[in-house]
């Protein structure tokens, strides 16, 4: 269980667990070209908020993910965001709720460091969890093959869980669920995540993972994605304790 400290220094809000560092991190462990120069980053994953791969410092694997805007106003401001105050910044708010979650025994990742860089007006962000061990994303476990009935039930399930813990993931589809080596199913990527009441949002948030799955079954022909798949996965939302 992560137990979160916090220190400013000259516009840079950090936010660590306390069991790894003793005191606030350098904040070259933020650098991804730092990781490089020292070969502990072991591999990259593309997409709107690029992840870096490393050796962590306590020898377990992090991931190492820059906040990045979307859209068309990412041409002309990929990542930097307006400075509301350091209970809004983006990275620190999302680590604080993955604190929360694993509190609340919910498959994420574990928090690892948060820094938000306050210049001006604006603010860039940088997330440090580990890394989930001989975890895949669901959408390129479907490329190669089918999952079982069980396995989509208790992805019902588990989203069930987190419908039930008030949480909204704001970006719910195959590439932010991960399946382990032992067809655990797990949740990742929680930036601009909140937690509110449960609610009429929760068949909307269901139906983002639907369109997700869909997206992918219609650019591939192997997708091992159909009606029954996704009737499995209700079954185990509406069934889950």
């Amino acid at each position: 269980m992560a137990r979160l400290d916090h220190a400013e220094d000259n516009g840079r809000y950090v936010l660590w667990d306390r069991d790894r560092f003793e005191s606030m991190p350098s904040l070259v462990v933020f650098d991804a070209a730092w990781w490089r120069s020292r070969r502990r980053l072991t591999g990259e994953a593309a997409g709107r908020g690029a992840a870096y791969f490393l050796e962590g410092l306590d020898g377990l694997p992090w991931v190492l993910r820059h906040n990045r805007r979307g859209g068309l106003l990412a041409r002309v401001n990929h990542d930097r965001f307006l400075w509301t105050g350091v209970e809004h910044a983006r990275a620190l708010a999302e680590t604080r709720l993955l604190a929360e979650m694993r509190v609340g025994a919910l498959p994420v990742p574990a928090p690892v460091a948060a820094l938000a860089y306050r210049q001006g007006a604006f603010y860039r962000g940088d997330v440090i969890t580990e890394r989930i061990s001989g975890a895949e994303p669901l959408a390129d476990r479907l490329l190669q093959r089918p999952l079982t009935h069980g396995i989509w039930r208790e992805l019902g399930s588990v989203i069930a869980r987190f419908h039930r813990a008030g949480i909204h993931h704001a970006d719910l589809n195959a590439r932010n669920v991960l399946i382990d080596a032992a067809s655990a199913v797990h949740l990742i990527d929680f930036d601009k995540a909140r937690q509110r009441r449960q609610g009429r949002w929760c068949g909307p948030n269901l139906l983002r993972l639907k369109r997700s799955l869909d997206k992918f079954a219609a650019q591939s022909a192997t997708f091992c994605f159909d009606d029954d798949d996704w009737r499995a996965l209700q079954v185990g939302y509406n069934d889950s304790p």
